[in-house]
């Protein structure tokens, strides 16, 4: 727990560009754990501190912080490394931020480099449940992971399918399927089962439990725009 207090106390107090000096302390680290993420072996470290310093970006963007945010991220990491993997990510995360600065975009571009497109796609999922903990996303918010997903190479239309999984907006089902409204029954039919495919938790089965519970989520939200719309198309 003090660990996650002073995870929260250098939120509150320091200069957002430092969130970011973890990055190449932890490039240097002389630790040879390894992960799959995207179908490539990168150092495990690596990868959950550059999760957490978007996350943290994230949870800056509208300018407060609040426990709910916090708790999410908290829960996620247990949820996929344990309770004391976790703690160790929290307190290199502190310790090493003060070296030096690094650009949100070197680190979405590093995951652009080696992560598989559903991967990726599972990222800015994770950041929209952070934004969303606290019971809204704002327009600070979405538009800064909007930013990331441009740096991860994710196509609009898929940002734009996610988005609508946690705003609600007019049209929000066709948006989730990426049609419009015009479309014909069959090609709603094709873009769900594209969709379905592309989305399947078994695509991100390599991350970990928690990874998968939240592809489950974003899977059921594209059947759930998928019934809404034959419900109102009576097909």
């Amino acid at each position: 727990m003090a660990l996650l207090f002073a995870f929260i106390g250098f939120l509150l107090f320091r200069l957002p560009g430092a969130i970011l000096g973890y990055f190449l302390g932890s490039l240097v680290s002389n630790t040879r754990v390894y992960t799959k993420f995207g179908g490539t072996r990168i150092n495990t470290r690596d990868f959950e501190l550059k999760l957490l310093t978007l996350a943290s970006l994230v949870i800056k963007a509208d300018g407060k912080v609040t426990q709910k945010e916090l708790d999410y991220v908290r829960r996620y990491f247990v949820s996929a490394y344990g309770k004391e993997r976790a703690n160790e990510v929290f307190r290199i995360f502190n310790n090493e931020l003060r070296k030096t600065d690094v650009s949100p975009a070197e680190i979405c571009n590093h995951f652009a480099a080696f992560a598989s497109y559903e991967s990726r796609l599972q990222l800015l999922h994770f950041l929209f449940g952070i934004a969303q903990a606290d019971g809204s996303v704002s327009e600070a918010e979405w538009l800064k992971i909007e930013s990331f997903s441009r740096y991860l190479r994710v196509r609009p239309i898929d940002f734009e399918s996610i988005k609508a999984m946690f705003i609600k907006q007019v049209d929000g089902a066709y948006k989730i399927l990426e049609v419009d409204k015009s479309a014909t029954d069959a090609e709603i039919k094709k873009a769900y089962r594209d969709l379905a495919k592309r989305h399947h938790p078994d695509k991100v089965q390599h991350l970990g439990e928690a990874y998968v519970k939240a592809a489950r989520e974003k899977f059921q939200n594209i059947q759930k725009a998928y019934e809404q719309i034959k419900r109102e198309r009576g097909f």
